[in-house]
């Protein structure tokens, strides 16, 4: 009888305890996994290729460090008193009483004013070096606004605009070429967010916000819109293209082009200038100048279409012209409803727009 009510007594305690080590396992497994996530288009905070991304990265390392120390020291101790005074069979119905101690209580208040202290100064120089940044000369200016649900980018000084696709110059430690972003919204609350280039920034109506990268690392980087705004929101994708000076410079004189057409498609351009398609976007050499879509200048020249949601395919954009809810339910873009013939020839004008 004794050794059944012990034996009921330990699994009382090791129940308990073995849900949480459980638990922190994984925990554990799965930020081992996002840690061992690896090439550029993998949107992890544990691959930062950035200096905000670092200084970020490096933060957060040591809250966790802190953190962890702080719940193995509570665990540790938790198990240890579940342990040690669990009720036995010859415990009365009332355990000892224990009253206040100054010194314990003294120390569980001025121990975490004192990690909170260390976390809020680190915090803030984090902050402080990230916000106040000086531009240096040479720097990449680019407005980016958010609309619902899409991405327009902005380059002032370069006199380019496009959509959803960001470029950016690689920034080499030993000439380097900051990129600065002037974040704006057109209608409602979003957040650019690219985690291995800088933390999330959000884009608010009427209020300029500023951020700023340095990729260290060519190649392609991913990220998204990370504020609900509308029903569209997890398909308001980011690609950022990180470029090599020589690239840049190239996509930079490519850009600057008017958009190119043939004979061959004029039926095509004539049906896009007598739709609603210009209401609504911009095609540089054509009297489509409307501002509530992306710019379409270099459409082709694009991987992708609905702001990264489907790939940027013939068939793709056809579907997108005919029936965007098929790809992005709930947008803003209006289904066209062309015939055959209409819907083929104006596919064949846009695929001419590189």
């Amino acid at each position: 009888m004794k050794a059944a009510r012990h034996e009921k007594e330990w699994g009382r305690v090791v129940g308990p305890v073995a849900g949480i080590l459980i638990l922190l396992a994984a925990v554990l497994l799965a930020a081992s996994l996002c840690s061992a996530a690896t090439g550029p288009a993998v949107p992890s905070i544990f691959k930062p290729e950035s200096t905000p991304a670092d200084s970020i990265y490096g933060l957060s390392l040591l809250v966790l460090a802190v953190t962890g120390i702080i719940f193995v020291i509570v665990f540790s101790l938790l198990a240890y008193v579940v342990t040690k005074f669990r009720r036995r069979a010859s415990d009365g119905p009332e355990p000892p009483q224990v009253y206040g101690s100054n010194q314990i209580e003294i120390a569980w208040t001025v121990i975490p004013v004192l990690i909170v202290l260390v976390l809020f100064m680190a915090t803030a120089r984090v902050i402080h070096a990230i916000q106040d940044a000086r531009e240096p000369k040479g720097a990449i200016e680019v407005t980016a606004i958010g609309h619902q649900f899409w991405w327009e980018f902005r380059y002032p000084t370069l006199g380019i605009v496009t959509a959803n696709e960001l470029h950016v110059p690689v920034s080499d430690p030993s000439h380097p070429t900051p990129t600065f972003l002037k974040l704006l919204s057109a209608d409602t609350d979003h957040s650019f967010w690219v985690p291995r280039l800088a933390g999330k920034t959000d884009l608010i109506p009427n209020r300029v916000n500023k951020m700023w990268i340095d990729p260290h690392e060519t190649g392609l980087y991913v990220g998204q819109c990370a504020q609900y705004c509308g029903m569209q929101h997890a398909k308001m994708l980011l690609r950022v293209y990180v470029d090599s000076p020589e690239q840049f410079e190239q996509w930079v004189q490519e850009e600057k082009k008017p958009a190119q057409s043939s004979d061959a498609v004029n039926e095509g351009r004539r049906i896009f200038e007598t739709t609603a398609c210009i209401n609504c976007h911009t095609v540089s050499g054509t009297v489509a100048d409307g501002r509530f879509g992306p710019d379409l200048t270099h459409l082709m020249s694009r991987d992708t279409i609905a702001s990264g949601a489907a790939p940027n395919t013939p068939e793709n954009l056809q579907t997108w012209i005919q029936e965007p809810d098929a790809i992005k339910p709930g947008s803003l873009m209006p289904a066209m409803k062309l015939n055959d013939h209409d819907l083929n020839a104006l596919t064949a004008y846009l695929e001419t727009l590189r």
